[in-house]
C-alpha cells in the first residue's frame, strides 16, 4: 500500500468519524431540546373521553411545555367514572409547580384540532397528591354541547307555542279597561291640580292685600 492510497483512507475514516460525531452531537442537541435527557418524573391523570389525544402530545402550563404524554390506556375498572388512564412525563424541575390544587385538562391546538393537556393552577383548594392518579377535565364534547343547543331550543319553542294560546281579544279587554282606569285616575288628579291653583292664586291675591295694608299702615284700622 503506497502513502497515497493510506492517505486517502485516512481522509476516509476521518470524515466517517466526523460525520458520526455530528450526528450524535444533532441527537443529543434535539433530545435535550425536547427534554429526552432530563429527569422526569410521571402523574397519572383519569378521564372519561380523551377525545383522540395521542402519545408524545405535549403538556403545557401557562403556555410552557413541561412534558408530554407517555401512555394511554383503558382502566381494568372504573374509577368515579373516568376509564381511560393517561400517563404523563414530567420534568422534575417543574414538580415544585404543581405541588398546588391544579386541573389537568384537555384542549384543542391550531387549526387541525391536535390534543394537548393544559394545567391549569388553581390559587384555592388543597394541593393534589401527585403520587395518586389525579381526575382530570375532559375535551370539551360538540355532541353534548349540541344537545344543550337543542334542549334550549325545544324551551324556547314551548314558550312561544304557549304565549301564542294567549287570548288577545281578552288581553285587549284587560288593557283596555286598565287604560279606562288611568285615565279616570288622571282627570281626578288634574281636578286636584287646578283646586290647587285656584287656592294657590287667591291666597296671593290675599296676601298681597294684607301687604298693601301693613305698607299703607291700615291692616288694623276698621274704620
Amino acid at each position: 500500500m503506497d502513502h497515497k492510497e493510506l492517505k486517502v483512507k485516512f481522509s476516509a475514516g476521518l470524515f466517517f468519524i466526523i460525520g458520526i460525531l455530528t450526528i450524535l452531537i444533532a441527537l443529543f442537541a434535539i433530545g435535550k431540546d425536547k427534554g429526552l435527557v432530563q429527569s422526569k418524573f410521571q402523574v397519572t391523570v383519569l378521564y372519561k373521553n380523551v377525545g383522540g389525544l395521542i402519545e408524545g402530545a405535549p403538556v403545557l402550563l401557562a403556555g410552557v411545555n413541561v412534558g408530554n404524554v407517555a401512555h394511554i390506556d383503558f382502566l381494568e375498572r372504573e374509577f368515579q367514572g373516568r376509564r381511560v388512564k393517561v400517563v404523563l412525563n414530567i420534568f422534575s424541575r417543574h414538580k415544585k409547580q404543581l405541588q398546588k390544587n391544579a386541573v389537568f385538562a384537555i384542549k384543542t391546538e391550531g387549526i387541525l384540532g391536535e390534543k394537548l393537556i393544559e394545567i391549569d393552577i388553581l390559587e384555592e383548594g388543597p394541593a393534589i397528591d401527585l403520587s395518586r392518579p389525579v381526575i382530570g377535565e375532559d375535551p370539551l364534547n360538540v355532541q353534548d354541547l349540541a344537545e344543550v343547543f337543542t334542549k334550549a331550543a325545544e324551551s324556547f319553542t314551548k314558550t312561544s307555542e304557549q304565549l301564542s294560546q294567549i287570548d288577545i281579544r281578552e288581553l285587549s279587554e284587560v288593557m283596555e279597561e286598565s287604560s279606562r282606569a288611568l285615565l279616570i285616575t288622571s282627570k281626578g288628579l288634574n281636578a286636584i291640580l287646578d283646586e290647587l291653583q285656584y287656592m294657590t292664586i287667591k291666597s296671593k291675591r290675599l296676601l298681597d292685600r294684607l301687604e298693601q295694608r301693613l305698607i299703607d299702615g291700615t291692616l288694623f284700622k276698621v274704620f
